[in-house]
């Protein structure tokens, strides 16, 4: 029984009872390498938080190969379905005003000023459709078509691979892209709009008010199970978190697992990998560092694993009363 409750500490720590015979030297250099993994996380995810705009749907929107279509479901809004539903967007407003005045303790004076900003969001959302009309038009007609060649991607990826015609997915991405550009800087515009309301609202706030109870965020309604309104909320705190973990050496095996699924699903959304400074290479040799900590249980190299390491082994092999 003892054993059963020791099994999944045994697993953040390291399997092996006694690590592998290293020299002093691969043990430095294993503590090297996981406190240089642990720090570009922990940086990169400081980085994100504190820009306060930072989003991976940029990255998710450029994504190529044979996961692109995946990759780019993970947009919030791809396709710009909920953006351009006026009504979509009044009922969001409508709820973040209520919401917004509830949460600071609004008096009347505040609550018509936010109806105020409602209306002015409402009016912009207008004027920004009317002015690109005939852009917006187009791109409704041109959905059967995108919706076609999305669902015979993986049909022509097949093809492309066995013909090794690789043209016919640049053509594709070439006309999705044409297709997008259409209603690109309407939705920038739409896209202005929610973070200026969202600003608006917040700014009605009194200094007391601010200071008791804190800004609040318009949460953007989720277009699929997991988006960006969900992954740029989690990826800084993922990223700190791995940072954290790995540098002070504690669970390393499940934080440098974390760390090389992350690393593997950004090599494998930008596959084929291309050559210079924004290729994924960095990343795939990263995710095989990170699977290297997790393989020989780093953190038992000056780490608190090696705290964690000596309990488990004491109990483990302490006789069992139950036995």
């Amino acid at each position: 029984m003892r054993k059963f409750f020791l099994f999944p500490l045994r697993l953040c720590v390291g399997w092996g009872f006694s690590p592998r015979l290293l020299s002093l030297i691969g043990a430095v250099a294993l503590v090297l390498l996981r406190l240089t993994v642990g720090w570009h996380f922990y940086s990169e995810g400081i980085d994100k938080r504190d820009a306060g705009n930072w989003s991976a749907a940029p990255f998710f929107a450029n994504a190529k190969g044979p996961f692109a279509g995946e990759f780019r479901k993970m947009v919030w809004d791809a396709d710009g379905k909920l953006r351009l539903n006026q009504n979509a967007n009044m009922y969001s407003w409508a709820v973040f005003r209520d919401q917004v005045a509830a949460h600071y303790g609004f008096d009347d004076a505040q609550v018509r000023r936010a109806q105020d900003n409602y209306r002015d969001a409402v009016s912009q959302y207008e004027w920004v459709v009317s002015e690109n009309a005939t852009e917006l038009e187009e791109f409704e007609l041109g959905r059967s078509r995108i919706a076609r060649l999305e669902s015979n991607q993986e049909e022509k990826s097949e093809k492309m691979l066995r013909d090794g015609v690789t043209s016919l997915g640049g053509q594709r991405d070439t006309i999705r892209k044409e297709w997008i550009g259409k209603a690109a800087p309407a939705l920038k515009q739409i896209d202005a709009i929610w973070n200026n309301y969202e600003t608006a609202q917040n700014a009605l706030a009194t200094t007391e008010q601010a200071e008791s109870r804190g800004k609040l965020r318009l949460v953007k309604p989720r277009t699929a199970r997991i988006d960006t309104s969900v992954v740029d909320g989690l990826l800084p705190y993922f990223d700190i978190a791995v940072g954290l973990l790995l540098l002070f050496g504690l669970f390393t095996p499940v934080a440098a697992l974390a760390a090389a699924g992350f690393l593997g699903s950004v090599f494998l959304s930008q596959y084929p990998p291309s050559t210079g400074p924004t290729s994924s290479n960095y990343q795939l040799i990263e995710s095989m560092a990170c699977l290297v900590l997790a393989g020989t249980g780093a953190g038992r190299f000056a780490g608190l694993d090696f705290f964690l390491h000596l309990i488990v082994r004491k109990f483990w092999y302490a006789p069992d009363p139950d036995a």
